[in-house]
């Protein structure tokens, strides 16, 4: 394991990664682990590390598998991950789970399969990132304690005051798409997290990005579009399109967005773009 270094983020998970830490510290002798301060402190370790590590495990959600990846783009080192996130959708798409013991039995075989990432403008995005209701429900989510029911809970309370969002695309062939939008997702894998499968099609390693173009729809039908969310079988039709393509742009009526997960600000013109299977995996 001296070739291994474990990035946690303490503030996943409701903080409960010190569980996670002292299991480690009774099967591994001497870990390299950085409990992360800041994205800075994030970015230092792994410079700091980099040439003697060939595996970065990232102990987080989306937001921190990002921080990570972002460094290991198009080289030969390998992402692993445990999860510890509130959705975890990255990592369910990865199939990575919870067992320390079978994460460490992963690590020594060091497989790997190749993913692709996308780049939205200077940001980087391993899952799912949007704008529009997907953005203000992030900005929300963020200053709760997170998990499933508080995700619902703001979710239903922005739904009825969020008024929908202008997309234009600046490539003539997509300008059909053109109009209002409750919300855009990026998709680089099928789900959000904790199983909503927001683009069941789309596949981590086909040189694609979904783009999920979703109408603000009479909450009547919220049930039946839930239901479908989380049962894989949300398809194209009155309220929701997709577009499957390598690359981009568009502009957005609003700068609220996500990035897997995380809240931050992006003005437009938005130029979206797939890097194929720039990213190696631990299998």
């Amino acid at each position: 394991m001296q070739n291994v270094a474990f990035i946690i983020n303490p503030f996943s998970a409701k903080k409960n990664y010190k569980l996670f830490l002292n299991k480690l510290q009774k099967k591994v002798e001497h870990p390299n682990f950085y409990i992360s301060e800041s994205l800075e402190g994030t970015n230092d370790f792994i410079k700091k590390n980099f040439e003697k590590i060939d595996i970065f495990v990232a102990v987080g959600g989306d937001g921190t598998i990002s921080s990570v990846a972002k460094h290991l783009i198009s080289t030969d080192k390998i992402l692993a991950i445990f999860p510890a996130g509130s959705g975890n959708g990255f990592s369910r798409e990865t199939n990575f789970g919870k067992n320390i013991d079978q994460l460490l039995e992963k690590i020594k075989t060091k497989k790997f399969q190749e993913v692709d990432t996308i780049t939205i403008n200077e940001h980087f995005c391993v899952n799912v990132s949007g704008a529009g209701f997907d953005g203000e429900v992030v900005k929300n989510f963020e200053k709760t304690n997170r998990g499933l029911f508080n995700y619902v809970k703001v979710s239903l309370q922005t739904f009825f005051k969020y008024k929908p969002i202008e997309i234009r695309f600046s490539d003539e062939k997509f300008q059909k798409f053109d109009g209002k939008y409750l919300m855009l997702n990026i998709a680089n894998t099928r789900q959000f997290g904790n199983n909503a499968y927001i683009a069941p099609k789309a596949d981590v390693s086909d040189g694609l990005a979904e783009i999920v173009l979703v109408k603000k729809f009479p909450f009547i039908h919220s049930p039946t579009f839930a239901f479908r969310m989380f049962t894989k079988k949300l398809k194209a039709g009155k309220y929701l399109k997709y577009i499957s393509t390598g690359e981009i742009e568009l502009s957005a009526s609003t700068e609220n967005w996500h990035i897997d997960g995380e809240f931050c600000k992006i003005p437009s013109p938005v130029n979206i773009k797939i890097l194929p299977k720039s990213l190696k995996v631990l299998v």
